[in-house]
């Protein structure tokens, strides 16, 4: 319990905030954070998100400040960009969701209340967590091609945000859904596929609680790729509830290509060629697809304080 408290005096808390995140009004939570952190005398600071996603400027103020505690106000998208330009320090990396999917954040255990997620930064663990990189970006949580970043895309163009405009995406894409073509490549073998989406996941989930990669874990240094191959669209929302509930345990891959509409397996890298230039989203950011995909874990990338 001494220890603890020695460790709460010297802590040093970075709220970084994003303002436009989510839909949620931020200045009614950034009042009840700073009435909570000051009754707990803990050294802190507000600033907000940029525009431009550049943070290497934190570097300096972390060394100058003696900053020992970097908090995301906001949602995947900040995440990304803050633990991608801190990748490999030592800062701790507490999130309070606000955003429209908060995907790393529920991953974790993190609560959707933001002041019961302040408390999980207080009396947390930290853990280390995996990202990977897919072509060069940096992913945190979940990347997509396909069906899934058609509804990223299409998301980012709407004026609003939040899970309503979403579901209203995905339920459009899914009418207009067409399986795409890809060769997967993985521990010198591969595979043809037709499919409506491939998902590549440290984190368990899309967000808002929705998982995918039931088996996903965020320190395991394993990605969890799961592949919804072509069949008759009628089939496809059982297929994907039924990966949803957890239900497809890991099988050995051979055996399912030819037998499974959904495949579910893990691998530290993974090549994929993308035959017919299905898009591609990172981390529920839409970014422009390529023709090959090189995918590898980074182990133990940042460290996170859980619950």
């Amino acid at each position: 319990m001494f220890t603890n408290f020695f460790m709460e005096l010297k802590r040093k808390i970075l709220f970084l905030v994003n303002p436009i995140a989510g839909v949620t009004k931020k200045e009614t939570v950034l009042k009840e954070i700073e009435k909570v952190i000051t009754e707990k005398d803990i050294l802190h600071e507000f600033i907000y998100t940029n525009a431009a996603g550049d943070y290497d400027f934190l570097k300096d103020k972390i060394g100058k400040g003696k900053i020992t505690d970097i908090v995301v106000v906001g949602g995947d998208g900040t995440v990304n960009q803050v633990t991608n330009a801190l990748r490999g320090t030592k800062i701790r990396f507490g999130i309070i969701p606000l955003g429209s999917g908060n995907g790393l954040a529920y991953a974790a255990g993190i609560s959707k209340k933001p002041l019961t997620a302040l408390e999980h930064i207080f009396n947390g663990k930290t853990k280390p967590v995996d990202a990977f990189l897919i072509n060069g970006h940096y992913s945190c949580m979940l990347s997509g091609i396909g069906l899934d970043a058609n509804v990223a895309h299409d998301f980012a163009a709407k004026a609003s945000r939040g899970l309503i405009t979403y579901t209203q995406q995905t339920i459009i894409n899914y009418f207009k859904a067409q399986p795409y073509q890809f060769e997967i490549e993985l521990n010198n073998f591969s595979f043809f596929t037709e499919a409506f989406f491939i998902s590549i996941a440290n984190s368990n989930q899309f967000g808002n609680n929705v998982t995918i990669a039931p088996h996903a874990n965020l320190s395991d240094g394993l990605l969890d790729v799961v592949i919804v191959q072509k069949m008759n669209k009628a089939r496809l929302p059982f297929a994907v509830l039924k990966q949803l509930r957890g239900d497809n345990k890991l099988q050995k891959l051979v055996d399912d290509i030819t037998k499974k509409p959904v495949l579910n397996f893990q691998t530290e890298t993974l090549k994929i060629k993308n035959l017919k230039l299905a898009p591609l989203h990172v981390d529920g950011e839409p970014r422009k697809t390529e023709s090959e995909f090189d995918v590898h874990v980074l182990k133990h990338c940042f460290e996170l304080i859980h619950p």
